[in-house]
Formats: C-alpha cells, structure tokens, sequence
C-alpha cells in the first residue's frame, strides 16, 4: 500500500486550517498593505521546491508555498471583514495604509 497521497493530504488539511489563523493573526498585527510581500514569500517558496532533491521536502515547501500564495489574496478580504466588524480591529496598531 502507498500512504503517499494520504499523508500529503492530511499535511495539506493542517497547512490550510493554520493558514486561516496566520491570515487572520498578520491582517491584525501588521494589515492587509502586506500582501504583496506575502506573496513574493509564496512564490519564492514555490520556485524553491522546484530545486529541491527530496520528494519529500519538495512537496512539503510546495503545498506551505501554495497557502502562503493564497494567504496573500486574502489579506485584502480580510481587512474588509475587519471594517465590517466581524473581525476585531487593533487599538495599538497606529494606522492603516
């Protein structure tokens, strides 16, 4: 039996539900004029899985570097939410971009 494609996609369940609170987390402490940044992050992760020897540690960067990818476009939204109320805004951040 191979477990390959299980374990990668349990790994893959986990990087997206921390994905959700490290969006949430950075929109409240840093703000969502960060997105840019988060998204060279994503995608040099990406490219750096490309030269990566081991299978393993290939598609490990490359699904934490597709969730950083899409923490990224949703940095953004989130400070939507933020202005809606849903989400609690920082008193000690001082202003938003």
């Amino acid at each position: 039996m191979n477990f390959t494609g299980l374990i990668l996609g349990i790994f893959m369940l986990f990087v997206i539900g921390f994905g959700f609170v490290w969006v949430i987390k950075l929109e409240y402490y840093v703000g969502a004029h960060v997105w840019p940044w988060v998204l060279a992050a994503g995608i040099a992760l990406a490219i750096g899985s490309l030269f990566l020897p081991s299978f393993w540690a290939s598609a490990i960067v490359g699904i934490f570097a597709g969730s950083v990818i899409w923490g990224s476009t949703e940095l953004p939204p989130q400070a939507e939410r933020v202005a809606q109320g849903l989400f609690p805004i920082n008193p000690r951040r001082r202003s938003r971009p």
